[in-house]
């Protein structure tokens, strides 16, 4: 017959749990039992015998005299006499050991035990999972989908254990299979009463960071730094970038040969559409790079009247890239208040014949030009 320390260790192996606090919960059951099922008031303690692989049920006895001896010590202490006649030798204030013989209780108190067994060893793996699990929250985890409910809730397994990515934190439009991996942001690790949930998300622009640290050597190296991102899951994103190398181009190393990193980052995000913008410390700059691809005239700010509302960007701009500064459905200019922390104001000026652009190319050709002092007295001079 199996002994019972030899019975934890494999609890413990097939759990991954340390022997010493599977140990450690099998000895409060069982001081938890004996209270109810003998004496809630009574000194139980739980001894452990290696070398007879066995856990001793034990209740302690404080020898007392006859005559100090009362009904209400009757829990914790035995008299003189009564010990003696146990125990040879025995004096005041010694202490006996008495063995609870578990084969003696009846099937209530061993079920009782085995149920409390149970949780607490279930209680030990929900630690383990949340200790575990934490160390990751806020950085892109991979699982396989195991079950997609009708409402759309995506049960992901990571390991042996099961997370979920509920409708709200995936990207409008995206669909998974049963047996697809699947890489999200871990946002959440807690224990309830239902037992631990892990809760992932593709919406965060915490995942386009981590999506970019991957894809982008000079990013994960820190040769290029990511001030902030933006995001409208599945629709677009815009990421300001910056260097402190001279000799790096933060946004070439992002965008890659022929686009093929962004691409790669694009194609995780069920196609959206990412742009990557240089920072600058100054904000009318910053501003005036947040519209891209439009290109602006001036910038001008204006700080915000209350601590609730958000300080203002007067922002001149041609007729003819309004559109563009604004964006299909207004999704640019939400982007880069979102990036900027400024509300937009456009001003609209027409167009100059020798300033219009004919073509797109053209257009990229011109504001890649528009570099240094130029593109300062070009922002500024609407504020002169």
């Amino acid at each position: 017959m199996e002994k019972i320390l030899d019975i934890v260790e494999m609890i413990a192996s097939e759990n991954g749990l340390p022997q010493d606090q599977v140990v450690l919960a099998i000895k409060d059951s069982m001081v938890k039992m004996a209270k109810k099922e003998i004496n809630e008031n009574a000194n139980f303690v739980v001894i452990e015998d290696w070398s007879a692989k066995e856990l001793r049920l034990v209740q302690k006895m404080i020898v007392c005299d006859d005559s100090s001896f009362s009904k209400d010590l009757e829990s914790t202490h035995i008299p003189l006499n009564e010990a003696r006649s146990l125990v040879e030798n025995v004096n005041t204030g010694d202490e006996l050991e008495y063995q609870i013989n578990l084969e003696g209780m009846n099937r209530n108190a061993v079920n009782n035990i085995f149920h409390d067994i149970t949780y607490q060893i279930q209680k030990l793996n929900e630690q383990e999972i949340l200790k575990a699990f934490e160390k990751d929250i806020g950085h892109i985890v991979i699982g396989q989908v195991v079950h997609v409910d009708d409402e759309g809730n995506t049960s992901i397994e990571i390991g042996e254990t099961r997370a979920i990515l509920s409708l709200k934190n995936r990207i409008k439009g995206e669909k998974f299979k049963v047996g697809q991996p699947v890489r999200s942001i871990l946002k959440s690790v807690r224990i309830t009463k239902n037992g631990v949930k892990i809760e992932l998300s593709r919406t965060t622009p915490k995942l386009l960071e981590e999506l970019l640290m991957l894809e982008v050597p000079e990013i994960k190296d820190g040769e290029v730094s990511i001030y902030k991102i933006a995001r409208i899951p599945g629709e677009k994103a815009k990421v300001a970038l910056y260097t402190n190398n001279p000799m790096i181009d933060p946004i070439g190393s992002a965008v890659g040969a022929r686009g093929v990193r962004i691409n790669a980052v694009s194609k995780e995000l069920h196609g959206e559409n990412i742009d990557c913008i240089e920072y600058s410390s100054v904000p009318e700059i910053f501003v005036a790079k947040s519209l891209s691809p439009a290109q602006v005239i001036s910038v001008k700010l204006q700080k915000a009247d209350t601590e609730e509302e958000k300080p203002k960007a007067i922002v001149q701009i041609a007729k003819s890239q309004k559109s563009k500064a604004i964006g299909k459905a207004g999704v640019n200019i939400r982007l880069a208040s979102m990036l900027t922390g400024y509300d937009f104001e456009l001003q609209e000026v027409a167009d100059k014949p020798s300033e219009q652009v004919a073509t797109k190319d053209s257009t990229e050709k011109d504001e890649d030009k528009k570099l240094g002092l130029e593109a300062l007295e070009s922002l500024f001079k609407g504020n002169s």
